[in-house]
């Protein structure tokens, strides 16, 4: 397998080739070693692929098997994950019948995230001091905000305010020796507040979409 890398390098050949023969098939939107093809057909798209994976078959790399498929963006298809996004078209509640490109994080970013988190506030962690568990966990959240900000990730920046709330309530009780996973009134919206924690709720950027049938 080839580092992203020396990927990134070969690539370049793919670049080059659909500028001479892939553009009557769709846009090529590539990222380092990642790409996407985006096509007005399913026909094009097959016809896409196929191209594809003989550029790089001519450099002894192949497309990823898992991660190489084709998808439907019309009407609210499955939609599609590129670096760390999930993009999906979605239909707008207030003109309905119209269906509005948006972006959130991937299932994948959001478990990725989730697995940080237990692991700074897990059990054996519990000696710490509950402002240095805090003090570690600040700039994960951040940088992780700053990559997802841009798009339409409100819902899911809600989901892992939460979960911080949760974990922390969980970790607080370990910490004073009670046991089970419930938390009650003292771990309310007022003590996660005090304890500094960075909220991803409100860092929200919007981006400008267009809207299709």
């Amino acid at each position: 397998m080839a580092s992203p890398l020396l990927a990134n390098i070969a690539l370049h050949v793919l670049d080059e080739a659909w500028q001479s023969e892939g553009t009557r098939l769709g846009v090529l939107v590539r990222y380092c070693d990642d790409f996407v093809v985006l096509c007005p057909t399913e026909e094009r798209a097959l016809q896409a692929r196929e191209l594809a994976g003989t550029v790089l078959a001519d450099l002894g790399l192949q497309l990823h098997p898992d991660k190489t498929g084709i998808v439907h963006l019309v009407r609210g298809g499955q939609g599609f994950v590129f670096l760390g996004f999930h993009h999906q078209k979605v239909e707008s509640w207030r003109r309905r019948g119209r269906f509005y490109l948006q972006r959130w994080p991937s299932q994948r970013a959001m478990q990725v995230l989730r697995d940080k988190i237990r692991a700074a506030t897990d059990r054996r962690h519990v000696g710490r001091p509950l402002s240095a568990v805090v003090a570690d966990l600040n700039p994960v959240l951040r940088g992780w905000a700053a990559y997802f900000r841009n798009g339409n990730s409100a819902g899911k920046f809600s989901t892992i305010d939460s979960y911080v709330h949760e974990r922390l309530a969980i970790f607080d009780n370990r910490k004073r020796g009670i046991p089970g996973r419930r938390w009650g009134k003292r771990h309310d919206g007022a003590w996660f507040t005090r304890l500094g924690v960075f909220r991803l709720s409100g860092n929200v950027r919007r981006v400008a979409v267009h809207a299709s049938r």
